[in-house]
């Protein structure tokens, strides 16, 4: 499939070889995008919607294998009652239509607690997350009512109750018992995390799993974001020395 008008051939050559394994998208912008243009923000959310496809798409055909996207935190219950509304509604008929997960053999995982959602929305989100468990071509997490504290708390929890029952001893908890626990388990860390809008902060978002992570923060609002923006993240990650600690 061609996307933005070139060919994956093309796309691949302008990459470097070794891409990264996991790649974490923070959505921002969107409210910012519609107030520019005059429009209501709930259009933002829509359009910023239409990206999220277009770039998952674009991430198939250059082969990247994981992505995460961040697209509502624990603190966005705190934005006006209609808003929150409105994008609930955007969720529910978004997931409405997965024809393109399975066109793409993409596999959607939901990260965060769904139990604040309605009970319209957790089954539809079960159900989408159950009609795609079987593709492994690329796997995408959405962060949906997320806060990397509390992915780290809720696996703290899963610990204590294993050492309550007998089953681990404190002295035998390691970092890879606690990364057993979060949301990402058996999925690789993220190497890099691209947030748009201009604000430079991770705002909670992966906070275990971006431990080293590089970042690449860029002024584009999200509606905005393109395939050519992603590339020229990934290329400007390739050129960094990762040194994990070392020299």
């Amino acid at each position: 499939m061609a996307i933005f008008g070139k060919k994956k051939e093309e796309l691949l050559t302008e990459l470097p070889e070794v891409l990264p394994q996991h790649v974490g998208i923070i959505m921002d912008g969107n409210g910012r995008w519609a107030k520019k243009r005059g429009l209501p923000r709930p259009m933002g959310h829509i359009e910023g919607a239409k990206t999220f496809k277009k770039i998952i798409r674009h991430c198939k055909d250059i082969g990247l294998k994981h992505l995460s996207f961040y697209a509502f935190s624990t603190e966005n219950w705190n934005r006006p009652e209609d808003e929150v509304a409105g994008l609930m509604k955007l969720f529910y008929d978004y997931l409405s239509d997965i024809h393109w997960l399975h066109e793409e053999k993409t596999r959607l995982i939901f990260m965060g607690d769904k139990a604040r959602f309605s009970e319209k929305l957790r089954n539809k989100m079960i159900e989408v997350e159950e009609a795609c468990k079987d593709y492994d071509e690329m796997i995408v997490f959405l962060a949906v009512n997320y806060g990397g504290r509390d992915d780290i708390a809720n696996s703290c929890r899963k610990i204590a109750e294993r050492v309550k029952n007998g089953e681990l001893q404190p002295e035998d908890i390691t970092e890879q018992t606690v990364a057993d626990g979060l949301y990402t388990a058996g999925f690789p860390d993220v190497d890099l995390v691209i947030r748009p809008s201009g604000e430079l902060r991770l705002s909670n978002f992966l906070i275990w799993q971006c431990a080293y992570a590089e970042y690449y923060f860029t002024d584009i609002l999200w509606p905005d974001f393109t395939g050519k923006d992603l590339n020229d993240a990934i290329i400007d990650y390739a050129n960094r020395n990762r040194r994990f600690g070392g020299v």
